[in-house]
């Protein structure tokens, strides 16, 4: 286990690797990606003391607040029209979060519908209102919402993984692949074995952490 180091030094606080991974909420691992690539995040330079990496506390705060307002704005918009009791199903819910397709909607919805119905055909339609949907919206950024997210019944939950520190270690791995040119085959192995979860568990973070990108697929 990692011991969580913060120094005054001059004056100044500073805090080691461990240290920005519990100050920020982000995964060691993250940290170390964005330090690796230091230079395409923005992310400060430090100094090395005592045979480790050393980075000013108000350093980190700058580039943190930089970097969540980045990732928000690469989110996809989403579409607040309509009356918020309005029951909507996949494709127009796929529209109003920003998505090209039905098929990237979220497990949080799609395991919480409003309302089922079942078509002639044996076959069942999920239908969400459209605050439930907005809700959703505002989880993956944090932004206080007036409706219910799926499945709440008194005060409102987040998405399942809205504030897990491993979906950033997600997304950044995604967005290493992508910038290598990758495709993401592997990627679950590899997001595991980082994080010390199984397999599956991984996957859900990867696809919590496509749901969160920039580019919808479409």
């Amino acid at each position: 286990m990692r011991t969580v180091a913060r120094r005054v030094i001059g004056g100044r606080v500073a805090l080691d690797r461990a240290g920005v991974a519990a100050h920020t909420g982000a995964a060691y691992s993250t940290v170390n990606h964005w330090y690796r690539h230091r230079a395409r995040f923005d992310f400060p330079e430090g100094f090395r003391r005592d045979g480790r990496d050393w980075f000013w506390l108000d350093d980190i705060d700058e580039f943190h607040a930089a970097h969540r307002t980045a990732k928000r704005a690469e989110l996809t918009k989403v579409d607040r029209r309509g009356d918020p009791e309005d029951l909507i199903g996949s494709g127009t819910a796929a529209r109003v979060l920003g998505y090209g397709s039905y098929r990237n909607l979220p497990d949080t919805l799609l395991d919480h519908p409003d309302r089922v119905e079942e078509l002639p055909d044996g076959r069942v339609r999920r239908l969400w209102r459209r605050r439930t949907v907005w809700a959703v919206a505002d989880a993956r950024t944090g932004r206080q919402s007036t409706g219910r997210t799926p499945g709440a019944t008194g005060a409102r939950q987040p998405h399942p993984y809205a504030d897990d520190a491993r979906l950033r270690c997600a997304v950044e791995l995604l967005a290493e692949a992508e910038a290598a040119g990758r495709d993401r085959r592997g990627l679950g192995v590899l997001l595991a074995r980082q994080l010390g979860v199984t397999p599956r568990t991984a996957q859900r973070l990867l696809v919590a952490a496509s749901d969160a990108s920039a580019d919808p697929p479409g």
